[in-house]
């Protein structure tokens, strides 16, 4: 295994204060092969089309795209607008050349009005919501395989349990995804929300063996937690998170490809890109990439010894 197999790639999440345009422009002359666009920035661009031609006319490639979901809404309007919306991001990613849509799948109806929706304040039920989830999948995976695109859930961290995701943990996800087709609905492996999990390491070991290893996404966990929970993502290194063991148990778990960071922190959001950029490139070759080789190079000899 070489860096050729786990390109790094900006999450344009990191970089919030440019356009399309100009977070393209600095990820080429940062020397990176992949950008992960968020879907605003698209819209921003003139739509999917164009975003497309900004992205290889700079000779680079979509990893992801980001961000469909929200699927736990009660009311039949709700649902039917939140099921239009993903096969919109679906119809995206197929436009930018990613196969790869992350899901974050939605919260409590009752917490709805925190992210500016509408829910019956009085629906705590989580059982319910993830049950939502699993139904809404279904509805989109003949779209979704139309298109040639995962839907490519994240659990988030509990803390995110009531507004964002109902899914907190990748045994969650798996879970959800079990009666579906792999080549449909798979999962994502974000540092910041999975490190602290006991089970992580099976759980990774699964999503390869069951060919829903879909993306891996690094960032580091901060303390003390920001005033805004959402933002207390680090650089690597500034946190508490073991780069070394989730590298090595995702390149084990089989997974190659664009590793993507994806930071929310006032102050590397505000810092100039191409700071930004440089230091990306300096702490993933020194805290992620060589773990990536290293367990990578071994996967084959581990899978047909049976560990």
């Amino acid at each position: 295994m070489s860096a050729a197999d786990f390109p790094l790639a900006l999450n344009t999440g990191t970089t919030p204060n440019l356009d399309l345009r100009q977070a393209v422009e600095a990820t080429a002359e940062a020397g990176l092969t992949h950008i992960g666009p968020w879907r605003h920035l698209l819209d921003g661009a003139g739509g999917a089309e164009a975003a497309a031609k900004i992205i290889a006319e700079a000779g680079l490639k979509a990893s992801t795209l980001c961000r469909g979901g929200f699927l736990t809404a009660t009311g039949p309007q709700a649902r039917a607008a939140a099921l239009e919306s993903n096969r919109a991001a679906i119809r995206e990613a197929a436009t930018i050349g990613t196969d790869s849509l992350i899901m974050v799948v939605g919260g409590l109806p009752a917490a709805a009005h925190v992210l500016g929706g509408e829910g019956d304040r009085a629906d705590k039920d989580i059982a319910g919501a993830r049950a939502r989830v699993g139904d809404r999948l279904a509805e989109l995976v003949p779209y979704a395989q139309e298109h040639g695109v995962k839907l490519v859930l994240e659990p988030l961290h509990p803390m995110y349990a009531a507004d964002r995701a109902v899914l907190s943990t990748l045994g969650q996800a798996l879970d959800i995804t079990a009666p579906l087709p792999a080549d449909a609905v798979a999962v994502v492996v974000d540092t910041f929300h999975v490190y602290w999990d006991p089970q992580v390491r099976e759980q990774i070991a699964r999503a390869g063996a069951e060919g829903r290893l879909a993306s891996y996404q690094v960032c580091d966990f901060n303390l003390p937690i920001a005033s805004d929970a959402l933002k207390s993502r680090g650089m690597m290194g500034d946190g508490y998170i073991d780069f070394a063991s989730l590298s090595a148990w995702t390149a084990q778990a089989g997974y190659t490809g664009p590793v993507e960071v994806e930071i929310f922190n006032a102050e590397i959001n505000n810092q100039d890109a191409k700071t930004t950029l440089a230091t990306m490139k300096e702490r993933y070759a020194e805290l992620v990439l060589p773990h990536l080789e290293a367990a990578g190079a071994n996967a084959p000899a581990n899978a047909a010894a049976g560990l």
